[in-house]
């Protein structure tokens, strides 16, 4: 009777007197409770178990992707995209989620002997990292930009597959992208032989003839800087292949089919050319047909904070046999456009990563009850989950534009301005999103109290995972000095078409007095923008100390656009209208409010070297007075 009542207590079905009476009736007892009669006596664990969140299908549950989807794709395409992402809405929940635990439970090993000794540096993944290589073939995730089934609109269709993909895929996001990638390299060069064969490969729905590609760039002396980092060399070959020579310190997808990397032509006399010049870009295969390796030692295997499913190698090419893809010298300028793609992915991927959190977060807080309600109904509780969907929608809307843009300038449709604002953003895109999933993810984990800092829960892998968005493909720091380039070197015209851009998406919203104000404040932020950047004309090193500020208001304007955009389309929804408004409440040029703060001003670079290195003896006391 007394574990009926305390159970009916737990429930609220135990009526007042009865609650009374049970203590009551136990204290009065002549013998003691048995222990059969105590929770958690023996095997007893208890009786509640709080239930955790449940994905359900991740395209009909998002509204937002769905409407701005419905709003740009015309009518035809959006009907077949959207019966397509209905089904893999449920399959990314379900089966590719499974595969994607499962990578992360088993990640890649490094075999480099055999039994007798020899050496074969296998990696071993496991059958699930095979299986998602397969589905990644057979739903088309790189074909569709490709094949350029719906023209200029498969771009958008494919970032939007790819966004639904991303979150439940144990990192196969990653090959993707260096696939992507190297294909726009591919295509772009119309490469013959062995490289443009690959193509066929790497654009296959056949999961037997699908091919992933790695990206060799990183080595010893640095990523981004590779002008000054890059020592591998390339000796010509009669044949008119070259056999590549040096140690590649960060190759991401290691298990890949192929690769494209950076490396020196050593002439006749044995000089290379030093710095951006001197950098060629290459094709080679990881291994022959008798899948022995292509003159390539794996020296070991990274241990990485996240992305652990992800195999991470440093690399010995002591021979590798390689072709020639760009003109000589032209190295860094070819892969400028895998850079886009790529950090286009690194965007989607922050971006998935927010929606899920977000989903998981507003699915848990319907049945987690604390403080006599369910935390849904906590309104502080809520408005926290208000401001994350309002920074994922913010991400959605502008990896969808981004691509839109990629679409237009692959179709050869699109505009000066386009082509400046696929330029600027891109960099904005990848910087912005990156850091906006690391809040977006640290707050989501805190939505689920300990549990969200529990591995066995999936949600600390998710954080572990996102931290390497703002690093890989560039630090924000080093994005945000590409962003002061490109507006630099355009003399105008980058600025121009970003603000072009952003009074043609606000036009139509200014006359609905609901959406008024935010075009106001966002028409406002633009002409401050425009007045910093011609104060800022000035010494360099304020220049650079406002980069970051600087992309950060591009993020926030544009994001802002896009946002008021789709909220005065016909068939928006009072959410969408809503999203705008409080999107368009914040900073939205971060950049002024810097300025008249005085963190740009002539000895700001000073005054900050003497407060980092203040009793550091890693600066030397004259030098830290100086500097102050």
């Amino acid at each position: 009777m007394l574990l009926l009542l305390q159970a009916q207590a737990l429930l609220g079905r135990v009526p007042p007197r009865a609650r009374a009476w049970a203590p009551r009736r136990s204290a009065h007892r002549r013998s003691p409770p048995r222990e059969a009669d105590v929770p958690f006596a023996r095997a007893g664990i208890g009786m509640f178990f709080q239930g955790g969140p449940r994905l359900g299908n991740q395209y009909a549950e998002d509204a937002l992707l769905r409407g701005s989807l419905k709003r740009q794709l015309p009518p035809q395409v959006f009907a077949e995209v959207t019966q397509d992402l209905q089904r893999f809405g449920a399959r990314v929940s379900d089966e590719i989620l499974s595969l994607g635990q499962e990578c992360e439970a088993n990640p890649p090993r490094l075999q480099q002997f055999d039994g007798w000794g020899r050496r074969v540096d296998r990696i071993l993944t496991c059958p699930a990292w095979k299986k998602l290589k397969g589905i990644s073939a057979e739903e088309g995730l790189i074909a569709i930009g490709y094949e350029r089934k719906y023209a200029r609109w498969s771009r958008v269709y494919q970032v939007a597959k790819l966004f639904l993909f991303a979150p439940s895929s144990g990192m196969f996001l990653c090959p993707l992208a260096m696939t992507d990638g190297a294909t726009k390299v591919l295509e772009v060069m119309n490469s013959s032989g062995p490289p443009g064969e690959a193509l066929g490969h790497l654009t296959s729905r056949d999961p037997e003839r699908f091919w992933t590609s790695g990206q060799w760039m990183t080595e010893r002396k640095g990523g981004s800087d590779v002008a000054h980092g890059t020592e591998t060399v390339a000796l010509p070959q009669e044949d008119g292949t070259h056999k590549l020579f040096g140690f590649k310190w960060f190759t991401s997808a290691t298990d890949a089919d192929m690769t494209l990397t950076l490396a020196r032509i050593m002439d006749t006399g044995g000089s290379v050319t030093k710095g951006t010049r001197g950098l060629s870009l290459f094709f080679l295969k990881l291994r022959d047909e008798q899948g022995r390796l292509n003159g390539l030692e794996i020296q070991r295997l990274k241990e990485k904070l996240g992305t652990r499913q992800l195999a991470t190698a440093e690399l010995l090419l002591d021979g590798a046999r390689a072709h020639l893809v760009s003109q000589e010298g032209r190295g860094v300028a070819t892969i400028a456009n895998m850079l886009n793609v790529t950090r286009i992915y690194n965007a989607i991927s922050a971006v998935g990563f927010m929606r899920r959190v977000v989903n998981m977060a507003r699915e848990y807080a319907t049945h987690r009850f604390v403080f006599g309600k369910f935390i849904k109904d906590h309104p502080l509780h809520t408005q926290t989950l208000a401001r994350m969907e309002v920074q994922t929608r913010g991400g959605i809307l502008l990896v969808l534009e981004m691509g839109r843009l990629l679409g237009l300038e692959e179709t050869n449709q699109a505009s000066a301005q386009d082509s400046h604002l696929l330029r600027l953003l891109t960099s904005v895109t990848k910087l912005y999103t990156g850091k906006q999933a690391m809040a977006v993810v640290s707050e989501g984990l805190e939505c689920f109290g300990g549990q969200g800092y529990m591995e066995d829960t999936s949600l600390a892998g998710i954080l572990r995972d996102a931290q390497v968005l703002t690093i890989w493909e560039g630090t924000t720091n080093i994005l945000a000095l590409d962003t002061l380039y490109v507006l630099t070197r355009s003399q105008g015209q980058a600025l121009q078409a970003f603000s072009a851009s952003v009074q043609e998406k606000v036009a139509r919203a200014s006359q609905q007095p609901e959406l008024a104000p935010s075009v106001r404040r966002l028409q406002d932020a633009l002409g401050r923008l425009a007045g910093q950047l011609e104060g800022l004309q000035g010494p360099s090193d304020s220049m650079e100390m406002a980069a970051r500020a600087l992309a950060y208001t591009l993020a926030r304007i544009y994001i802002g656009a896009l946002m008021v955009e789709h909220a005065a389309w016909a068939e928006a929804s009072p959410s969408d209208v809503y999203a705008s408004q409080r999107w368009c409440g914040q900073d939205l040029c971060p950049l002024d409010t810097a300025q008249r703060a005085g963190c740009y001003g002539a000895d700001a670079v000073g005054r900050d070297v003497a407060l980092v290195y203040e009793a550091s003896p890693a600066l030397p006391r004259e030098e830290r007075t100086r500097a102050a």
